[in-house]
């Protein structure tokens, strides 16, 4: 439920806060105060696009700040929360939403950064708005399946469960889809694989095999400067080289000092241990060099062997992959293909055989889900109908009805559409084809309110401009469906009639002053006297007079009488 919402800088809105309550939130004020600015603030943190001209003149940004409740039932809003690491524990969601005059947006919820395409998902789940483009959506198709499939719970289940069967059914049809079209060219990819497979499996490859292969070629390509480096080294520690001491016999002889003078001062015996360690080191490293260099031999014949065998793993290594374990998964991708390939004729029949099994539950699901609609289309109708009467609709004939699709389709193998004749004797017709504006207006509100008490979905509904072009009796009615609405849902609404006006729970009143150059709209609650004067305002359209003052009160005590009736009602059902 929406708590509060707060303007800054936006259109003619300075800075605005307004506390909303629960039940019927009535907005009221002279034309051109700022009423429907306020909505499309609203819609601005509902992820509706806003525009940099919406910007307060003289000013560099706007910003919109709303707060709501969060309902126990908001699991899907809950959800889509989750994902995007949005903390709504404490049951609270704010929202807030700025736009600079260089057009760039930031958008908050909870304090976390948000996409627009987020912000609009999130909005879905809060508010609903009743006005003009709404009425037009609910000439679409995909609308119309939406409220007839949530009008009963059963169908409701019932369309889970064919889903669930139909995205199993669908998946299987295009894996077979997909094999019939491989099938075309599985002759001359068999030619492919094959030679692919022969020639991997030839080569032998083994893990590692390139890496080991590179160490011995750089050794033999190297082989006559490795030994040079072996001999001199060999020659620096044992032989000596250009008429010096050999490094052993230089070592040896430092030793052989440390050893004598050990006889008369024995504080040099660590440095004694340590020169004989090296000592030993050293004739170590030269037997190492003297055997490696006995070992040591250029090959030609193995060293072209081996490049040969290098030049055989580049070239795979090009074609299949950039190491040898690319080239053998490509070799198992391959061989597995191969066998998919080998087992066409088994791996289609199986899958006929699961798509024919998938088909006879989906069949079963389809028709079952045909008869929940038929009999929720009756129901629905009647219900919608009966609004249509109280609304001043007496002759109106409006029907929801469900034809064979011929086919499986996403969610069901039904046709759903509404047909409706204004006047006695007329054949109904599609909604879209015979509807005028004001009808449209009128039968979207009877969907409205059959559908209030049974969705819990969007805490919060706004009607918008539903007043216009109606007033008398008509007025009357509708303001009652606005009010049984509230009785579930919490409601603003925008309204120039005082028959709609007397129903609210919550009064604000919207007021545009001037003062010098600049213009700036308010809003404020009143109280119940000031209440009674604007609907006596609003009834008499000249000065308040005490007849006007006493026909509002009148007004607003036959209100409350109403909505004590539909409280009652709300809490039977």
């Amino acid at each position: 439920m929406l708590k509060t919402l707060t303007v800054w800088n936006f259109a003619l809105l300075e800075h605005v806060q307004v506390e909303f309550g629960e039940g019927l939130n009535i907005l009221t004020g002279e034309t051109g105060a700022g009423k429907s600015i306020l909505i499309d603030a609203l819609g601005a943190i509902l992820g509706q696009r806003v525009s940099a001209d919406a910007i307060r003149t003289g000013c560099d940004w706007l910003r919109v700040e709303a707060v709501f409740t969060l309902e126990d039932e908001s699991l899907g809003l809950h959800e889509l929360l989750s994902g995007q690491a949005i903390d709504d524990s404490e049951g609270m969601l704010i929202i807030t939403r700025q736009v600079t005059k260089a057009g760039r947006s930031m958008v908050l919820v909870n304090g976390c950064h948000v996409t627009l395409t987020i912000l609009k998902q999130i909005g879905a789940f809060l508010v609903d708005i009743h006005g003009q483009n709404e009425n037009l959506a609910l000439l679409k198709e995909e609308s119309q399946f939406a409220l007839l499939d949530q009008f009963d719970p059963d169908l409701t289940e019932a369309l889970a469960g064919y889903k669930q069967i139909y995205t199993a059914w669908r998946d299987k049809q295009q894996e077979h889809k997909e094999k019939e079209q491989a099938a075309r060219e599985y002759a001359q990819r068999l030619d492919m694989l094959r030679w692919q497979d022969k020639e991997i499996s030839e080569a032998e490859l083994k893990e590692n095999e390139d890496e080991e292969l590179d160490a011995e070629i750089r050794k033999l390509s190297h082989a006559e400067k490795i030994a040079g480096f072996v001999e001199e080294s060999y020659n620096l520690l044992v032989v000596g080289a250009g008429g010096g001491q050999a490094v052993l016999a230089a070592v040896a002889k430092v030793k052989k000092n440390l050893e004598d003078m050990s006889r008369y001062d024995d504080s040099l015996e660590n440095t004694y241990t340590m020169v004989e360690e090296a000592y030993i080191s050293l004739q170590e490293a030269a037997s190492d060099l003297r055997d490696y260099g006995e070992s040591l031999e250029f090959q030609p014949a193995r060293l072209d062997r081996l490049q040969s065998r290098m030049d055989v793993i580049d070239r795979l290594c090009r074609k299949y992959g950039a190491t040898i374990a690319d080239v053998l998964e490509h070799q198992q991708k391959v061989q597995q293909e191969l066998l998919d390939i080998e087992n066409y004729d088994d791996d289609m029949a199986q899958l006929e055989k699961e798509i024919a099994a998938l088909e006879e539950k989906l069949r079963a699901k389809a028709d079952n889900l045909t008869r929940l609609r038929q009999r929720a289309a009756e129901e629905l109708s009647a219900a919608i109908g009966s609004q249509l009467t109280a609304l001043g609709m007496l002759q109106a004939a409006f029907h929801i009805r469900v034809t064979p699709a011929e086919k499986f389709l996403a969610n069901g193998t039904d046709n759903v559409a509404m047909y409706f004749s204004a006047n006695p004797g007329e054949e109904e017709k599609l909604l879209s084809k015979v509807a005028s504006g004001g009808e449209l207006s009128r039968i979207a509100l009877a969907i409205k309110t059959v559908a209030a008490s049974r969705d819990s979905s969007v805490p919060s509904m706004v009607f918008d401009e539903i007043d216009t072009g109606i007033g008398g009796r008509t007025a009357q009615m509708v303001a009652e469906r606005i009010a049984l609405v509230a009785q579930y849902k919490q409601v603003l609404c925008i309204t120039h009639l005082p028959q709609i006006a007397c129903m609210a729970d919550v009064h604000l009143y919207i007021a545009k002053t001037s003062a010098g150059d600049s213009t700036v709209t308010q809003v404020r609650p009143l109280t119940e006297r000031e209440r009674i004067s604007e609907i006596a305002r609003m009834a008499s359209g000249v000065d308040v007079t005490t007849a006007s003052l006493d026909n509002a009160k009148e007004m607003v005590s036959h209100a409350k009488l109403t909505k004590k009736n539909f409280a009652v009602k709300a809490k039977d059902e």
